[in-house]
């Protein structure tokens, strides 16, 4: 089988690559297409894939626009060129327009539901989109849901295992707290208008007298928290956030990471309230293993009283385990929809206890 992947994100590389390890495994063929946003291009790089740019990720409503009409035509072309059987890619309707203009499956996974511009415009472009569970919208008939997020396709146990020399390469000890802040940049499409933690430096001055402060940002860090700045290489990035005792961010997708390799989450930005991503609404009132605030003083408030809970790792990891019961291995179902792809459909409606078959944790719990 050949099968185009198109990734926009960071994200998305994790999200893809054992996916497509574990298919080539298998004999199957693809052309991987990229898009340069942040350190998407970085990773794909560290991870020795080969791929197709389109070019640099617009920042203003108007070049997403003009981006979205450049990267169609591309994506025409490629598949005019590359042949698949099906095309695979998080919610985007470039990949979408052109895979229907071929006549070519197109399979998208979803999970944002604030991104209501990218949902609208692809689901008529689509065969089928996969969410999460706890995913709070309906998409009509085309909708398959699993009991997962997706950022278990690379933090499942199975899958995921945390190396221990991160310690070494920050120059902390094994046991020594430190504490990993993430700001990011407020660029994205569906970000408009919202807005995340606003006084840092602050921040900052709270938490270091509970441990080691280490910041990843996605804009320029001021020069009064550069010393701060987290400089590990971005595929180490998850077994940083393991080790760490507490995780405090304005993100989204880092914030589950997090909480799914058992981290305390205190996650703070505008996003936050009764219209928030339904994984957050879940992670907080079902396994408590995120905080969610639009308020500042009270997220930092939680995440002192946490710091001050000598037990707060250990009572973490037990939450997780309830989690990952629940939860399936993301990649090894992506594996099988693909393969049996379109009986899987049939498959997954007429039966969705199915899936419990891919959420056997065969690897040592985190």
């Amino acid at each position: 089988m050949k099968i185009l992947i198109s990734v926009n994100h960071p994200a998305h590389v994790h999200l893809f690559k054992n996916f497509i390890w574990k298919m080539q495994e298998k004999g199957h063929e693809f052309l991987i297409v990229a898009r340069d946003k942040d350190k998407t291009i970085n990773l794909l790089d560290i991870y020795g894939f080969k791929y197709v740019l389109t070019g640099k990720a617009e920042t203003t409503p108007l070049g997403y626009l003009k981006e979205m009409i450049k990267r169609t035509r591309q994506f025409y072309s490629l598949i005019g060129k590359f042949h698949p059987h099906i095309i695979l890619t998080q919610m985007d309707p470039s990949p979408g327009l052109a895979a229907t203009l071929r006549r070519v499956p197109y399979i998208c996974l979803a999970d944002s539901e604030p991104a209501k511009i990218i949902l609208y415009s692809t689901m008529p472009l689509t065969q089928a989109v996969l969410t999460p569970e706890s995913f709070r919208m309906n998409l009509g008939k085309k909708q398959i849901v699993y009991a997962g997020y997706k950022e278990l396709a690379y933090l499942h146990p199975n899958i995921f295992k945390p190396d221990v020399s991160i310690l070494d390469e920050l120059g902390v000890q094994n046991g020594e707290p430190f504490i990993i802040l993430r700001f990011v940049s407020w660029g994205a499409h569906h970000d408009i208008g919202k807005k995340g933690i606003q006084d840092k430096l602050e921040l900052v001055k709270k938490l270091e007298k509970f441990g080691r402060i280490f910041i990843s940002s996605e804009a320029t860090l001021d020069e009064n928290l550069k010393k701060y700045e987290l400089t590990v290489s971005s595929e180490k990035m998850h077994d940083v956030l393991y080790y760490a005792r507490l995780f405090f961010c304005d993100s989204q997708t880092m914030a589950t990471e997090a909480a799914i390799l058992g981290t305390p989450t205190v996650r703070c930005n505008s996003f936050v309230g009764t219209k928030d991503m339904g994984n957050f609404i879940e992670l907080e009132e079902k396994y408590g293993l995120v905080y969610n605030f639009s308020d500042e003083n009270a997220a930092i408030n939680c995440a002192i009283s946490f710091l001050n809970n000598p037990n707060i790792k250990n009572e973490w990891a037990k939450k997780l385990k309830i989690l990952l019961g629940d939860k399936i291995d993301v990649t090894a179902f992506l594996v099988w929809f693909i393969e049996a792809y379109p009986q899987s459909v049939v498959e997954i409606r007429e039966n969705p206890d199915l899936q419990s078959f891919w959420g056997h944790v065969t690897g040592e719990t985190l």
